[in-house]
């Protein structure tokens, strides 16, 4: 399952399964669970745990220490779930101690080729990163996100569950979930509907969703005055309340 030409640490953990192609380099420190496959050309450095049926291209690079400049050889250390798909030329970068010293990934992604995932960052579930988008470090992507192609997002960015972002978009501010946004810089547009039926959200649903987006986009109430309408409209629709909270977790403020 290991090809000749491959360089695995003996000091690395592979699952019996694992599958690594040639001309790929395992370090020490590494952990990789059942079922996972490598391509050829793929840098795997460590401390750096990888789970189960996870696909990883050719010309991947993971795991690799940040070009922080505070950076100082700590051992700090990058996580990744199971189910994964990681495309060509995708870079991930293991976290910092001045955070949380991890960078971490979660379960059932798509990252399609040449993204990259910056130090400390946070990548949850069932998200989708297509090509060229950045991760600047200690962002945080919530579940069933989708950030399309060439999107940019700054440091510290907290980008919502169920949130699209617009091919080319520059994100600086945080995104609450279910919103779309598009442009540079990155304005609100509308509530991401289309991704939301797709994942089962019923007709109503949406609907409160949209009037949601209004009352904190459209009514020109400060994000106090929204965010109280918003909490007496989630007693009828809970799901609202997803939205609240990814307005209160925000540090940056939000896109407008």
């Amino acid at each position: 399952m290991i090809h000749e030409s491959a360089i695995v640490d003996p000091s690395a953990h592979l699952h019996e399964s694992v599958e690594v192609g040639p001309w790929t380099w395992i370090g020490p420190g590494v952990e990789i669970g059942e079922g996972t496959k490598i391509e050829s050309h793929v840098v795997v450095k460590g401390p750096t745990r990888i789970g189960a049926r996870n696909h990883i291209y050719q010309f991947s690079t993971v795991g690799e220490a940040t070009p922080d400049l505070k950076y100082r050889d700590e051992p700090t250390e990058l996580h990744i779930g199971d189910d994964n798909v990681i495309r060509e030329n995708v870079t991930i970068h293991r976290g910092t101690v001045q955070d949380r010293s991890l960078t971490a990934i979660g379960d059932r992604n798509l990252l399609m080729a040449y993204v990259h995932v910056g130090h400390d960052s946070i990548v949850g579930n069932d998200t989708i990163l297509v090509n060229n988008t950045a991760l600047a470090g200690h962002v945080e992507i919530g579940d069933w996100a989708i950030l399309s192609g060439y999107t940019l997002v700054h440091q510290f960015c907290k980008i919502g569950p169920h949130s699209f972002s617009g091919m080319g978009t520059s994100i600086g501010k945080d995104v609450p979930a279910y919103v779309t946004v598009a442009g540079s810089p990155a304005e609100a547009k509308t509530i991401n509907a289309e991704g939301l039926r797709r994942r089962g959200f019923d007709t109503a649903e949406i609907g409160e969703l949209r009037r949601a987006f209004k009352v904190l986009y459209r009514q020109g109430l400060t994000l106090d005055a929204a965010l109280e309408r918003l909490q007496n409209m989630a007693v009828e629709t809970p799901s609202i309340q997803t939205l609240i909270d990814s307005l209160k977790q925000s540090q940056r403020g939000i896109v407008r």
